[in-house]
């Protein structure tokens, strides 16, 4: 084992601990990453001068500062800038179609005052609408509607806040934005997993889909006092609204099918399901000079609900090139202690679950991107084992977490202390890592 080789792998696992600990203090993502890129890069570059490494063999200086800060992001924005956007532009259309609105309207007459019943409703819907929509925009536009009427049902404000973050989880592990988020970080990784697509993730995003809301279902009834207090003085949706055409309806569930049984792209289906939902309401009328400046504003809006999250993809993607360049050396220190078979990795990875909340290391939309590199270079493990495991330890923790933007909303808007709200969140993240990744080793530990 070279010296320099392990003491610049030192360096690196401690720099890495030190960006874990960036993120627990819930600093600026976007900033720390960048940081992180330019520290792994500088570092790996110093210890390719004094002993060579593979993956830097034939590559000048320029061309990995090329790597890193020029082809990271282009290559983003080659895969999933455009099918963020066109998702958020989607998720402004059923905000302003009222499409969304009206469900969670109809859901609650369904339930009528029986608080439990209710709750499931709305969650159940708020998970469906979910795997279509993202950012902190459209949770928002869902929260103020449904947060009332939990509240108003009587149902404790940290169990109300707890349930409508869980099914947003749930839903968010169907999402076909966040599965081409988490994608391109895995292809990234390793090219060849480029090739891993939705269709062959939606069998097992659906299962974890279901298994999270229930979990989530579960522990809220559980933990829901019986004699339900009705202190909070919001009150539900005026109703001003008028409710979108039956038909609409169906908008939420387009872009999922297109992409899955017509094998649509997955930017055509956002369009189709987006131009369908503002037709079969009414809204394309006015003049085409109206319509023009009403979609230019949604898609305006929806940028701006996801503006955020691309600086800080743009410069995740840096780090996880930066990440490349850093893995021989994680491999020199860890390259024995890595777990070699499906059903180890897979109880580590259980084990390991709740280290995903705060961005830590499971989580591949913080640290986790160092871990994935190294998982990687220590072993040819396929995608479609690889990937659910990864997903379920990013997924559950980070939209239960409280360093998630609009969890840290929902505080402010509900009074409900962050303590409390963790007693529920951390051990039910915990839960479902445990069972998803039993339930990933009996699907796929075959393919090992």
């Amino acid at each position: 084992m070279d010296v320099a080789n392990v003491v610049i792998g030192f360096i690196m696992v401690l720099s890495f601990f030190g960006l874990v600990w960036y993120c627990v203090k819930g600093y600026n993502l976007m900033v720390g990453f960048f940081v992180m890129s330019v520290l792994w890069t500088s570092i790996a570059l110093i210890g390719n001068s004094i002993h060579p490494t593979s993956v830097m063999e034939g590559k000048t200086f320029i061309d990995v500062l090329t790597n890193v800060f020029q082809t990271g992001p282009e290559n983003y924005g080659k895969a999933i800038l455009v099918n963020i956007f066109f998702g958020a532009f989607f998720g402004r259309v059923l905000i302003d179609t009222g499409i969304a609105a009206t469900l969670i309207r109809k859901v609650v007459e369904l339930g009528g005052d029986k608080p439990r019943i209710t709750m499931s409703l709305l969650c159940i819907v708020t998970a469906v609408i979910f795997t279509s929509m993202t950012g902190i925009g459209p949770v928002i536009s869902i929260a103020v509607i449904v947060l009332p009427i939990m509240l108003s049902l009587g149902i404790p404000s940290p169990i109300a806040l707890f349930s409508f973050m869980g099914s947003i989880m749930a839903g968010i592990f169907g999402n076909i934005v966040n599965f081409k988020q988490y994608q391109a970080i895995f292809a990234t990784a390793n090219e060849s997993y480029a090739s891993y697509d939705y269709n062959t993730y939606f069998k097992f995003g659906m299962i974890a889909m279901a298994v999270s809301l229930i979990v989530v279902l579960v522990v809220s009834n559980v933990m829901m006092n019986r004699k339900l207090s009705r202190a909070w003085a919001a009150t539900p949706d005026s109703g001003a609204t008028v409710d979108a055409p039956a038909i609409s309806w169906i908008s939420i569930i387009l872009p999922v099918v297109g992409v899955v049984v017509l094998k649509v792209p997955i930017i055509f289906g956002f369009i189709f399901a987006a131009l369908f939902a503002l037709l079969t309401c009414g809204k394309l009328k006015g003049g085409f000079a109206n319509v023009c400046r009403m979609l230019s504003k949604q898609f305006a809006d929806g940028a701006i609900d996801v503006a955020p999250m691309i600086g800080f993809l743009l410069t995740l993607s840096m780090f996880n090139n930066a990440a490349t360049y850093a893995s021989p050396y994680f491999k020199t220190l860890l390259d024995g202690a890595m777990p070699q078979t499906a059903l180890l990795l897979c109880i580590v990875f259980a084990i390991l679950t709740p280290l995903g909340f705060f961005r830590g290391p499971m989580n591949l939309v913080g640290s986790g991107s160092a871990i994935l590199a190294v998982v990687v270079a220590t072993a040819a493990w396929p995608v479609q084992f690889l990937y659910p495991l990864f997903a379920i330890t990013t997924v559950a923790p980070q939209h239960l977490d409280v360093t998630q933007s609009w969890v840290a909303w929902g505080f402010g808007y509900t009074k409900v202390p962050a303590k409390e709200y963790m007693k529920m969140s951390i051990p039910t993240g915990w839960i479902i890592g445990i069972i998803l990744c039993t339930i990933v080793f009996f699907m796929y530990g075959n393919l090992v």
